[in-house]
């Protein structure tokens, strides 16, 4: 305003309430990813509650009944609405609840959702991060299917949800309720939340803290476990066209509110706390799997003396354990080389000493054998001789005998002259 001053014109409004606007633009610019676990028995109508959800066909093959064991099926598709995309997986249990003994049917989806936190983990803990486009396969929402049995929840049911409660955000839901009437479904409500309350399993509770969402959140609590039914068979109602499934004795609304909750499912899921069970996702659970991994690895907040961490002193610290291990196993295995040699010089020596005895038994027997024929050559030999001596006096005798035959006759014929 003083004199030389040189006035700036503004071509708008300046301040930082804009960053907001920022943060949505260049959040929908990167897209959004969400997972969702489905656990339930073969038949519960998981996927087809999934093509539901989204109003879409998702591809798939029908699991079958003769699975070995349970195995997870992770699928990944790319939504988009209006100019937001969405990066969304679909994990199934296969063969959940099919086997005779289903005692350690949770395990595989425990190793499963603990994976998937190991892999951020890792990610996380690399010098080079590249977090911002990296693919997060966390687990946000767990849809846990319940049998319509009218009764009370399978033993199977409240073990993998104990298992489960810990590691991921659990909404408990009651599958094909149309298979029960009003009445009994009521009753199971109340059966299936008292159950989960004695039994000390920590559902999902959608948030109330938000004044926005608070009510309708506070309200939608009272009525979980959600009741249900899916189709992707569209009927015409009236004069719209109305995904429903038809009956002999009626039809049945899968967006009538009166016929199930699945609106109230597709709100509290999609529209309304998505990014909730993402953030709780991050910050509780994912939290929960990075301090235990971190402390089983030895670091920790606070050393021994309430002084502040430290992680060069820490990294040192289990730098020099592991060495000192290092060395004790190679002493060990030093000592058991050093053992092992001296096991072999000892088989070879007893060897050795076998085979010069075996050696001296050997050339001892030659040497018997050797003077046992040389005896019998000895002894052929004189019988050789003897034999030749013998020989030669009878020829002698003989022709002693011949010329005194010869003589004789000569003197015969002498005296016949």
């Amino acid at each position: 305003q003083g004199e030389g001053c040189r006035i700036v014109p503004l071509s708008g409004h300046v301040g930082f309430d804009s960053l907001p606007d920022q943060l949505v633009n260049k959040s929908v610019n990167h897209g959004f990813c969400f997972n969702i676990l489905c656990v339930g028995e073969t038949g519960l109508g998981k996927s087809t509650l999934m093509d539901t959800l989204f109003n879409t066909k998702f591809e798939g093959d029908p699991a079958s009944h003769s699975q070995p064991g349970v195995q997870l099926k992770s699928s990944t598709y790319d939504l988009q609405e209006s100019n937001v995309n969405l990066k969304l997986t679909i994990v199934s249990t296969v063969g959940f609840g099919d086997q005779i003994n289903k005692e350690d049917s949770y395990k595989p989806i425990i190793e499963f959702i603990d994976a998937q936190f190991e892999a951020y983990l890792q990610e996380e803990l690399k010098i080079k991060r590249v977090l911002h486009n990296y693919h997060d396969t966390r687990i946000h929402a767990c849809l846990y299917f319940i049998a319509p049995t009218g009764h009370s929840l399978k033993s199977l049911d409240l073990v993998t949800m104990k298992k489960l409660d810990s590691k991921v955000n659990i909404i408990p839901i009651i599958a094909k309720s149309d298979a029960i009437s009003k009445s009994e479904l009521t009753k199971f409500k109340i059966k299936i939340t008292s159950e989960l309350v004695s039994n000390g399993v920590q559902i999902y509770q959608f948030p109330t803290d938000d004044e926005s969402v608070a009510e309708i959140n506070g309200t939608m609590n009272a009525h979980l476990p959600f009741a249900v039914i899916g189709s992707t068979e569209e009927l015409k109602i009236g004069n719209k066209m109305m995904k429903a499934r038809q009956y002999p004795w009626g039809t049945v609304q899968v967006e009538n509110e009166a016929h199930c909750d699945f609106v109230k499912l597709r709100e509290m899921l999609i529209r309304v706390n998505m990014e909730d069970l993402r953030e709780q996702t991050h910050t509780r659970h994912y939290e929960l799997y990075r301090r235990c991994k971190l402390e089983e690895m030895g670091f920790k907040d606070t050393d021994p003396d309430s002084k502040p961490f430290s992680l060069q002193e820490t990294y040192e610290a289990k730098r020099n354990e592991f060495l000192g291990e290092l060395q004790k196993k190679e002493e060990a295995m030093r000592q058991m080389f050093v053992q092992r040699v001296k096991e072999k010089e000892a088989e070879l020596k007893e060897a050795e000493k076998e085979l010069h005895e075996k050696f001296d038994r050997l050339k001892k027997l030659h040497q018997d054998e050797k003077k046992k024929l040389e005896d019998k050559k000895k002894s052929l030999d004189d019988e050789v001789n003897a034999f030749k001596q013998r020989k030669t006096a009878a020829e002698l005798l003989q022709s002693q005998a011949q010329q005194a035959g010869g003589s004789q006759t000569l003197k015969r014929d002498k005296e016949k002259k």
